[in-house]
This record gives C-alpha cells, structure tokens and sequence, in this order.
C-alpha cells in the first residue's frame, strides 16, 4: 500500500515558515505539526518566535506547549509524539503538515529514524557534563567518527546522550523505516536578507519582552543549566541578565550575530537533502507552494 502523505514546511530561522505553513493548512484543510526543539516547551513564547493562538487563525497546531522547562525531552520523544498526531490528523481526513526549523526533528520524522532503546548512566553522565561542548564533540568523533552540523555538535545534551550511546556498546544505526510519503518545501531569503529579517525580527522580539520573558521563567524556576541548553536567545539573555554580556547594545550584538551563524549551519544541514522544493521566496512563493501541494496530494 502506498505511504500516506505529509507536507514538510523546512528553512532558515525568521523566514515564515509559521506563516506558511498556517496559508497552506487553511488552503488544503490541513493541520500543523510544529517540529522545532524548543517550542515544546510550555513559556517558551518570544524567544522561540511561537506562534500566537491569532497567527494561528484557527488552524489546529499540535507538539507547542508539551513539555515542561527543565524537563528531558528528546527527539526520540518528539518522533513519537510526532507519529501520534500525524497518524490522528490523518484519521481525521486532513491533510497534515510538519512546520519547523529543527533539522533533526525534522528528518526523525521524514525519514524514519529507527532510535536505539539505551537507558541513562547518571555516573558517565556526571562525568561528561565536567567536560566542555568541544571536548564532548571531539570524543564523540573519535568514538563514532561522526560528523555533526547544523547547530548539533553545539548541543551539550545531544552529545552527551550520543556518547552514552556509543559506550554502551556498538552503535549500529537500525535502518530507517520511513512511514510517510513526503514533500518537502524549503523556505528562506539570500543571505543578506536572512540577516535583514534577524536584525528585524529580534528588534522586535526584545521590544515585546523577550528579556523579560527570560526573567520571568528563571524566576518560575527553570534552572540556568537549561537555559543555557536551549541556546540562541534563552543563553544570550541569560548572560545578559547574570551580567556576563554587560549591555543591551552588547547583548544585541552578540545575539544577533549567534542567530545568523545558526542560520547559516541550518542551511549547511537542509541543502544535504536533495529532495527539497526551494521555493522562490522573492517572487509569489504562495502560488508555487499551493501548486506543488496539490500536484503532490493529486498523484
């Protein structure tokens, strides 16, 4: 039997692929499934550009606000969480959508990973977490001679799951089992419209109270350790608050240039996937994104 089909909406940070993605939902009655790592989390709103129940113009989105901070969630989780809410999308006769900028997530999904079941090591872990993001990079590589891009040599706590991984023994990947029929629709700008757009779109962000919000969720609770796990905005305010980045001006500079850099490893990982329909960004991208969706659904 053929695999049921599932539209992906992938790309660069601050390129609308919320916004896209809510147009061609609406348009094919469809719903949303966010793949992005850090919008799980329930109070991750500014900093993670989260859609507003507004943006969402009542298209039901699903895997927002899963998850508490401080909380483990993996991409293991999120695969399964995923499959659950494509599967009841499906159920329901609507056309479902996978949005988002976090690659790893993405290709769980898309491609099928198949995850080894290994259960934590709370001692090798209280060993690797002495050593730095770098160091845990260069002995997963001479474990496993992976390479990692894309932002995931820089997440401490993939990597020390990865080597907890590789010491409980070889780390044969099962073959992916892939259970949907996918396409792809990636969206982002030339870079120096990248850039414009991060600039813009982060004025915004600390104008609406993204520093604030940062505040708020330490005093809440969340651990400085996580914020600094989530990356980008959360550790970058996070140093900013604990004084460590003495400015506002300083702050913006740092930030900004650290989202552009991840801007451009997200792009280094999504063009390693030849299957993506590049849509044209410049000229009328809707109409050519409505036309590949329904060529696709007509096959």
């Amino acid at each position: 039997m053929p695999l049921p089909k599932l539209i992906v909406v992938l790309g660069t940070t601050a390129c609308g692929k919320s916004g896209l993605g809510v147009d061609l939902a609406k348009c094919f009655d469809g719903e949303i499934v966010s793949a992005d790592s850090r919008q799980v989390y329930r109070g991750l709103d500014l900093g993670t550009g989260k859609v507003t129940a507004e943006e969402m113009q009542g298209v039901p989105h699903h895997l927002l606000d899963v998850a508490e901070p401080n909380e483990t969630y993996s991409v293991a989780d999120f695969q399964t969480a995923a499959y659950a809410a494509i599967d009841g999308i499906l159920a329901r006769g609507k056309i479902p959508f996978l949005v988002g900028g976090t690659g790893l997530y993405v290709r769980a999904v898309t491609e099928g990973f198949v995850f080894n079941d290994v259960r934590p090591d709370p001692e090798l872990r209280a060993q690797l977490e002495g050593k730095s993001t770098q160091e845990l990079y260069a002995l997963l590589r001479e474990r496993t001679g992976v390479t990692l891009t894309g932002g995931e040599e820089q997440n401490r706590h993939r990597l020390v799951r990865a080597l907890e991984k590789s010491f409980a023994g070889p780390l044969d990947t099962p073959p992916a089992q892939p259970r949907y029929h996918c396409l792809q629709l990636g969206v982002t700008y030339p870079r120096e419209t990248v850039c414009q757009r991060i600039d813009q779109r982060l004025e915004a962000r600390i104008d609406a109270g993204m520093i604030e919000e940062v505040a708020a969720l330490r005093q809440a609770g969340a651990s400085d350790a996580f914020l600094e796990r989530l990356g980008l905005e959360y550790r970058y305010i996070l140093w900013y608050l604990t004084g460590r980045i003495p400015t506002l001006d300083g702050l913006k500079d740092e930030l900004g240039r650290a989202i552009k850099r991840f801007a451009k490893r997200q792009m280094v990982w999504f063009r390693r996937d030849h299957g993506v329909l590049w849509l044209d960004m410049e000229g009328d991208f809707l109409a050519q994104a409505q036309q590949a969706v329904a060529d696709f659904l007509a096959e």
